[in-house]
């Protein structure tokens, strides 16, 4: 009976891991509530995709900023920094974007939404794998 509980935890494990949720991150930034959205979980080196949803002050989904996606790995001994960025395309409500991660490590994200001739950044760190 032992063995039998031992397998449906691990078959429930291994079906959590299958149906992960994407990595989320919500930020308040500045009059903006912010929510990013990465495909994978954890993200990993190679193509990800990034979604950004951004609600100004009363709910309002914003779609007239300029949202760009700027993403770093800081110098390691025998290695420069790497500093990369990319704009975003709006579609419907998101503004969407591939971010490549060239290793796996830390990065650090700033997601910067310029409106009305004045800039925000959200910004928040992921591990690649």
């Amino acid at each position: 009976m032992k063995r039998l509980a031992v397998i449906g935890l691990v078959l429930l494990l291994i079906a959590g891991v299958a149906y992960a949720k994407d990595y989320e991150v919500k930020k308040k930034a500045g009059d903006y509530d912010v929510e990013i959205k990465i495909d994978k979980n954890p993200p990993v080196v190679g193509d990800n995709n990034i979604e950004i949803e951004i609600k100004d002050a009363s709910g309002k989904y914003v779609t007239d900023a300029k949202v760009k996606v700027e993403y770093s790995m800081p110098a390691m001994p025998g290695m420069p920094a790497m500093n990369y960025k990319t704009d975003t395309e709006l579609k419907g409500y998101e503004y969407k974007a591939i971010m490549n991660l060239s290793m796996s490590g830390a990065w650090n994200i700033a997601v910067k939404i310029t409106r009305g001739g004045k800039t925000t950044t959200v910004k928040f760190n992921v591990d690649a794998h």
